[in-house]
């Protein structure tokens, strides 16, 4: 079955504390590191589909009852509003939330350096790594090869490493090569040559049709690239 084929994602469950470990609050920080940033009062978190988006949306406790636009506020110990620009969306949440993150999971604020604590989430690995991926990874399909590159950018060396860890740490452990510079200015490092992606991208998205935490558009690319890399069908990702 294809992605195309699946049912509708199920609606996360909001978060009454973004800071309380669940699949849905460790996807979400996954994906404000990944593509993200904090001020004093707000956590602003970006997406590119209109599946991550909603699912960013119901985890910070917004009501996407109008998807093209804003997002109605909601009774909760934070607010939260979420702005479509072409195909992307971007989320803010207004309150404590950005504040606690920083100082419980080293999230960089206002600029500073961060020192990305994510061990709070260890039984929550695979959705806090989905987070990332879908926030500052690459997926294609080397033609040349007939592989799979997975791949992690971002301006931050810091977080790549702390990324590297998780993989090393995840089941099966997924061997990474070195990091090196972007011509940008950036980092990135890019999953090892002996790396079995097609247990990786079982593992990074194990569940995630039942919680409906992830992006539509970078599961199905995954699952394609991986089902042209091994010549077989691996089925629906989920």
């Amino acid at each position: 079955m294809s992605d195309a084929d699946s049912p509708d994602p199920a609606t996360p469950t909001a978060a009454e504390d973004l800071l309380t470990v669940t699949p849905g609050t460790a996807y979400f920080w996954g994906r404000v590191a990944g593509d993200g940033d904090l001020t004093a009062d707000c956590v602003t978190v970006r997406a590119g589909d209109e599946t991550a988006a909603d699912a960013l949306a119901a985890v910070a406790g917004a009501d996407r009852t109008d998807r093209d636009h804003r997002v109605a506020e909601r009774e909760s110990a934070h607010d939260a509003s979420i702005v479509r620009y072409e195909d992307a969306y971007e989320l803010q949440v207004f309150g404590p939330p950005a504040d606690r993150a920083s100082a419980a999971l080293g999230l960089p604020l206002d600029g500073q350096p961060g020192g990305y604590r994510f061990d709070a989430f260890s039984e929550e690995r695979a959705a806090l790594v989905r987070g990332l991926l879908e926030a500052c990874g690459t997926v294609c399909f080397r033609e040349s090869a007939g592989s799979v590159g997975v791949s992690f950018v971002h301006d931050d060396e810091r977080l790549l490493a702390t990324i590297q860890s998780l993989l090393a740490e995840a089941a099966p452990t997924v061997p990474t090569d070195d990091r090196s510079e972007t011509s940008s200015g950036g980092y990135w490092f890019g999953l090892a040559d002996d790396a079995d992606v097609a247990a990786f991208a079982e593992w990074v998205y194990a569940g995630s049709d039942e919680t409906g935490l992830y992006s539509a558009e970078r599961r199905q690319k995954l699952r394609r690239s991986v089902e042209r890399a091994t010549g077989s069908d691996v089925g629906a990702l989920e």
